[in-house]
């Protein structure tokens, strides 16, 4: 709590730089690298579940959508712990050292090598990791929602009364600022993921994509403190949220106590709370209800928007991400959504908006609101209608109960054979095409050699067939049974040479392979890839691969092969998955209509919720339109658990559906919504009567339950200005 000193203290007038006060630029700054901060942390978020902690991507999305509902529930205790103890200035200093050391311990959790004791790039205790990402995850909800309802409203109380037009344009470079920080690092820390670290191996360097928005939440926190002496900070008055929710707990609990038929009827339900609160907070409570009523469709709109982290995140590691001059990672298409915010807000407002008035249409708030929910709606059947199109190019898997198999033919003539009633036909040092599929046992005839096989339930296999003596023979390999992880490429060998043979790719080692072998898999990123190949008296032979985006291949090193020139062309390939081959950028068009109708939906609800509601009570509707936010992150997590459906697209469509059925319902409300004038509303009790003041107060003195009301109405810390709106859609 401040000083009675600071309390009395008028706003100090701080020194400028071309009108604006100097200490905006540090907050400006400061926010910049929040922000990068939080986003860069959350676009690889979903990756990091499911490739490090090894979550499937149900359990991967229900951690990442309970996160993000955190970050948008604890906005409240940050609204009020600012407004009714600390003031905005110390919460946001408190509670960024709590956000900088989740971001601190989310990027020590990714560190492989603390707990990879045998060195094989894969943590031993995996537990540790979790529990550290969970510490961070919650220090982070914590610290990013808790400062989320402060910073902006503590860069405008920077600005004296007179200088409306300076605040203006700083609200407008805050923004600014927030989509320039959301935009570089999703842009950036997809690329430090990519990279490969570690001290014992090399693999994914999530540490690094975690440090780096931790080392930007530490230069935010540091610049913050470093213009403390430059702030006009004002005192904590009391939380206006507190005094409505208290209002309607009153009210409801009054209505309850005279519900029976011998007490007079009241006009509205918020009338039962005269008795304690006055008519203007009464009548000002009713015009935030009437908007909040309107709020309850709207969670289902940020079940949809929230999933370009999570589902669309996955959908695109089985796309081909090869742009050309450019290859993007799965991650980085997020990228879209804050490039083409910077684009459509104002075409909106420039063309859009003006083209439909000039044609006399009646585009009111509501109806705008109602065609960005069925925008979105419309993104998520394009995705479904994407994601039909990349199963499509997905392999089939074997079932539970069944098998399959391809056979390779490694002897230097054709073979001719049968697997069960199926027939294949083999040149020399060449394999089938596909699988061969099988409920069970089944005989291998070839060369006269009948042999029984039996592979393991829901198992790919390769048969590889080999001379052994006077006598060919086959031998059995287990392959993958799923896309490899990251768009990376599972690449092993089959050594049919008669020694052993070292082989290695950049920094990858596929080890010693004996004759008749097979390696161990390798996960080759996309491009041109360089296989050396060695055997034990130095001799080598350089073989080269172009490599796409999740593929598995099978490299055959002949019994003929031989080291010298053109040694490479006697290796053939055996392609065991296809490269993702639905490109990446058909994710567009669903970025597309999702941040239109982001564009559309959330900046006018704003407007519209500011424009309905008292000036005081602004902070009671930011709260609402964040507990909107929480609540849609909920609402994927039950649906995705609830539907439990087994095709992603059929996902996608039921998402889609609900939005629509709820936009219908929305829709509806809309069409019985009165606009009103909170102003003209609020200037009728402008002169409250003495004799309800007296009667009010005798009734405060007489209750034991007295909770001593006498806090000031006055602007949350959620959003002080008006000019916010646009500030917080993207917060």
């Amino acid at each position: 709590m401040a000083d009675t000193e600071e309390i009395k203290k008028p706003k100090q007038k701080s020194a400028t730089v071309c009108g604006y006060p100097i200490s905006i630029f540090f907050i400006v700054v400061n926010e910049f690298c929040e922000r990068f901060s939080y986003y860069g942390m959350r676009a690889v978020l979903v990756l990091y579940f499911k490739y490090f902690l090894k979550w499937d991507d149900d359990l991967a999305t229900t951690i990442y959508h309970t996160f993000v509902a955190f970050c948008y529930l604890t906005p409240i205790l940050g609204a009020i712990i600012a407004d009714s103890w600390l003031g905005k200035f110390k919460t946001i200093v408190y509670l960024s050292i709590v956000y900088t050391l989740g971001q601190i311990v989310m990027a020590i959790s990714a560190i492989h090598d603390i707990t990879d004791t045998n060195k094989d790039g894969t943590p031993e205790n995996m537990s540790f990791h979790v529990a550290l990402s969970m510490v961070g995850l919650s220090l982070i909800a914590l610290g990013t929602g808790g400062i989320k309802p402060c910073v902006a409203a503590f860069g405008g109380d920077q600005f004296q009364d007179h200088q409306e037009k300076q605040r203006s344009t700083f609200f407008s470079i805050f923004y600014l600022s927030i989509n320039a920080g959301s935009l570089l690092s999703t842009i950036i820390t997809p690329m430090l993921r990519a990279q490969e670290c570690g001290i014992y191996s090399q693999q994914k360097c999530y540490p690094l994509a975690f440090g780096v928005p931790a080392a930007l939440m530490v230069v935010a926190l540091i610049v913050f403190i470093i213009g403390s002496g430059m702030y006009n900070k004002t005192a904590p008055q009391g939380n206006i949220l507190v005094k409505v929710c208290k209002c309607i707990a009153f009210a409801i609990k009054n209505r309850y106590r005279h519900r029976y038929s011998q007490f007079s009827q009241r006009t509205h339900w918020m009338d039962w709370a005269d008795e304690k609160y006055d008519k203007l907070l009464i009548a000002q409570v009713k015009m935030v209800v009437k908007v909040l009523f309107l709020y309850i469709p709207l969670p289902m709109f940020w079940a949809l928007f929230d999933q370009q982290g999570s589902r669309w995140t996955l959908q695109a590691t089985t796309m081909d991400g090869d742009f050309g001059l450019l290859t993007i990672q799965p991650d980085q298409m997020q990228t879209v959504n804050p490039i083409l915010i910077l684009a459509l807000v104002p075409i909106m407002d420039s063309v859009i908006y003006p083209l439909i008035s000039k044609c006399k249409l009646n585009f009111t708030p509501l109806k705008k609101m109602t065609v960005g929910m069925f925008l979105a709606a419309l993104a998520f059947i394009a995705a479904a209608l994407v994601q039909l199109q990349i199963d499509k190019t997905l392999p089939q898997f074997p079932s539970g109960t069944g098998v399959q198999a391809k056979i390779i033919n490694m002897l230097d003539r054709q073979v001719d054979g049968s697997a069960g009633a199926l027939k294949f036909s083999l040149q020399p040092f060449t394999a089938e095409e596909d699988y061969m599929s099988f409920d069970g046992r089944f005989a291998l005839e070839f060369g006269g050699n009948v042999s029984p096989v039996s592979l393991k339930n829901g198992s790919r296999n390769t048969l590889a067939i080999i001379q052994d003596g006077a006598l060919p023979r086959h031998l059995e390999f287990t392959d993958i049974t799923a896309k490899p992880e990251q768009g990376a490429n599972a690449v092993r060998f089959f050594n049919g040479y008669s020694s052993i043979l070292n082989i290695t790719t950049g920094t990858l080692d596929f080890g010693s392979t004996v004759k008749n072998k097979m390696s161990t898999y390798a996960n080759v990123p996309h491009g041109e890839a360089k296989f050396h190949i060695k055997d034990n008296a130095g001799n080598q032979c350089d073989y080269s691969l172009t490599l796409g985006f999740g593929s598995s291949y099978t490299l055959l090193i002949p019994s003929t092969f031989k080291f010298g020139t053109n040694c490479e062309k006697s290796i053939n390939t055996a392609l065991d998955i296809k490269p993702n081959s639905f490109h990446m950028a058909w994710q567009i068009p669903q970025y597309f209509l999702i941040t239109a109708g982001e564009v559309v939906f959330s900046v006018t609800g704003l407007e519209f919720s500011y424009s309905q509601a008292p000036s005081n009570m602004k902070s009671v509707l930011q709260a609402g339109w964040l507990l909107t936010v929480a609540v849609g992150n909920i609402i994927v997590l039950i649906v995705a658990e609830a539907a439990k459906l087994p095709d992603q697209w059929a996902e996608y469509i039921l998402f889609a559906s609900l939005l629509l059925l709820v936009d219908f319902l929305f829709a509806f409300m809309a069409y019985f919504y009165t606009y009103i004038d909170p102003a003209k509303i609020e200037a009728q009790f402008a002169h409250s009567d003495p004799k309800d003041k007296e009667k009010k107060k005798s009734l405060e003195m007489g209750r034991k339950d007295s909770d001593g009301n006498s806090n000031s109405d006055r602007k949350s810390s959620y959003t002080s200005h008006n000019e916010k709106k646009d500030v917080q859609s993207r917060m």
